[in-house]
């Protein structure tokens, strides 16, 4: 039995619409700027950022709803001032649409704590800058013999235990451009209680892709060598023609 071909059309147009309902789901995520424990009266912002520019976040703390946060292109930010204890938390951001959440970001946890350790420097080496694949290590150096540290990369959540008393550095092999960015590193000491230290300064990684730039200099070096020979041959046909001899064809 064959169906209508209406109730083929129609099942074909539910599949492209699910498609594309699918497809359209968007990604949202949640990080610190700057990144780190944060002093007492010191300052962050809790930055949400979604793939759509309409529709608004909703921030949630410790499960409970805090604010609606306008998108500003495709970002929305909420600002921490003058910080306490209170701020501690777990922090979400809930992405809504016409009053429908269509997504909701990993937890953020906020931290507010008095800074005892010395400030640590943060270094990369081969340098600041370097080719895609190549082998980059961080060193975050703490006037501590028994602190631990994190190396954080602005926007991204999730932080990369960086030293200990037996490493004191962290290791990227065969960076990509998702490697590159801004870098800080903060330490910390574990006994009774934590004791941290401030966020180093910042240094950002810069990661350049030769290849496409090697091919761009091979195409204009080519291109070259095929003017200089046709200028080559114009001259000798010139030439030629005076003596009253033909030219090459």
């Amino acid at each position: 039995m064959m169906l209508p071909v209406t109730h083929v059309l129609a099942f074909g147009a539910w599949l492209v619409a699910q498609s594309k309902a699918t497809s359209s789901a968007p990604t949202i995520s949640i990080f610190l700027k700057p990144p780190g424990v944060i002093p007492p009266g010191g300052s962050t912002t809790i930055c949400c950022i979604c793939q759509h520019d309409n529709g608004n976040f909703v921030l949630y703390k410790n499960g409970q709803q805090l604010r609606t946060l306008e998108l500003h292109g495709s970002r929305a930010e909420f600002s921490i001032t003058n910080a306490t204890q209170e701020d501690t938390g777990a922090y979400s951001c809930h992405y809504l649409d016409g009053g429908t959440v269509l997504a909701r970001s990993e937890t953020l946890e906020v931290m507010v704590q008095e800074f005892r350790l010395p400030k640590p420097v943060l270094s990369v080496l081969p340098g600041h800058e370097v080719a895609a694949g190549a082998y980059v290590i961080f060193r975050c150096t703490i006037a501590h013999s028994n602190a631990g540290c994190f190396l954080y990369l602005e926007g991204q959540i999730k932080t990369l235990n960086l030293l200990s008393k037996e490493q004191d550095y962290f290791n990227l092999s065969h960076v990509h451009k998702g490697n590159r960015g801004r870098y800080s590193c903060q330490c910390f000491t574990k006994s009774a209680s934590f004791e941290w230290s401030a966020v180093s300064k910042t240094l950002d990684l810069v990661v350049r892709d030769y290849t496409w730039s090697n091919v761009v200099r091979l195409v204009l070096g080519a291109g070259v060598l095929v003017l200089l020979g046709l200028i080559v041959a114009e001259a000798m046909h010139s030439h030629l023609h005076r003596l009253g001899r033909p030219g090459p064809h």
